[in-house]
């Protein structure tokens, strides 16, 4: 790879951006509104943002980075300051651009522009305060309804919340990645990941027996909503991970599509639901185990790369188990690309 190319994949991070379009296409299918056109612009519109992201990450932590990690493109010297802060710009207005392109005004000033706002005050101001992990699953949840378009983005609230919780739990262990974590931090992490399994089990369970089938032919489906009200008793041990417990009990259980309740939509999504679980439990079982600050970056790594199979979890529920299975058979090709180039 030519050296200037690499330096500015290893300033955006570019492989973690394979974890992006996912979630566009997830909000985008449980709203209704997956117009290819519309989504795929949408989704490059979240890829630029999400590179700008990285890019402002960097020339924000640019001192920090000098001691920490001097490796980084602006420490090591490779890059200036100026040019990862006109990377950012650009690429903001690139998303900003195209989001325009794909989904019009309306979609531009509801969804977009809140969603490159929130990346800002992520990287410029909040990520440094106890706001920092709350404001970066938020983020997360604004890409999901990215993908809702112009309209109303109430069906897609289900999957954009199980997006924030996990990314919550991650970014959180995240803030360890240098000096290693109290255990308290990937317990944390560790009973996030069992709340949001098993409650997507408990709900694949309710929703792909007999009885539901049997529904299913006296009524019209309405969009999937993933997580049920089995999130209600995961008691995760800390404030921070009851009040996720909360938001995904709060997300309801409606019906799910009739394609995802038959048995190809019920077998890709317990697939993808068991990747999710087992890429995010080894690695932050590790951590407990032992917690210093490569172990931490594994996890994070892996808490990364697993929002593939969740995402997959949420397009399979939302009726489009066969477009789910790209996004699964995506995690071992960013675990390969992440070895060249940094996800963290």
């Amino acid at each position: 790879m030519n050296t200037t190319l690499r330096t500015y994949a290893e300033l955006v991070r570019a492989p973690a951006a394979i974890t992006v379009p996912g979630d566009v296409v997830a909000g985008a299918l449980a709203a209704g509104r997956p117009g290819i056109r519309r989504t795929t612009g949408l989704a490059a519109s979240s890829v630029a943002l999400y590179w700008a992201g990285m890019a402002l990450n960097d020339w924000a932590d640019r001192a920090e980075d000098a001691t920490e990690r001097p490796e980084r493109p602006i420490p090591s010297g490779r890059l200036t300051p100026n040019a990862a802060l006109a990377t950012a710009i650009g690429l903001t207005g690139a998303g900003l651009g195209l989001a325009a392109l794909a989904g019009g005004r309306r979609t531009l000033l509801r969804r977009t522009l809140p969603l490159a706002a929130a990346v800002w005050a992520y990287d410029l101001g909040l990520k440094s305060t106890p706001l920092g992990p709350a404001a970066m699953a938020a983020a997360r949840a604004l890409d999901v309804l990215h993908g809702t378009g112009p309209g109303r983005a109430a069906a897609a609230l289900p999957a954009a919340t199980a997006v924030a919780a996990h990314t919550f739990a991650v970014t959180r262990l995240s803030r360890h990645e240098v000096d290693g974590a109290p255990t308290s931090e990937p317990k944390l992490s560790l009973a996030t990941t069992t709340a949001i399994a098993g409650a997507g089990a408990a709900h694949l369970l309710a929703t792909a027996g007999p009885r539901a089938a049997t529904a299913s032919t006296a009524q019209q489906p309405t969009p999937a909503r993933l997580f049920s009200a089995a999130a209600d008793g995961a008691h995760l041990g800390a404030p921070a991970a009851g009040s996720v417990a909360a938001l995904l009990a709060a997300a309801g259980t409606p019906d799910a599509p009739a394609a995802a309740r038959g048995p190809v939509g019920a077998l890709v999504t317990g697939a993808a639901l068991a990747t999710y679980a087992g890429t995010c439990a080894r690695a932050q079982s590790a951590v407990v185990r032992d917690p210093s600050a490569p172990r931490v970056r594994a996890a994070v790594g892996a808490g990364i790369h697993a929002l593939l199979p969740l995402q997959a979890t949420l397009v399979a529920r939302a009726g489009a188990p066969l477009l789910a299975l790209p996004l699964v058979a995506a995690l071992p090709l960013v675990g390969r690309l992440a070895r060249k180039v940094s996800s963290t």
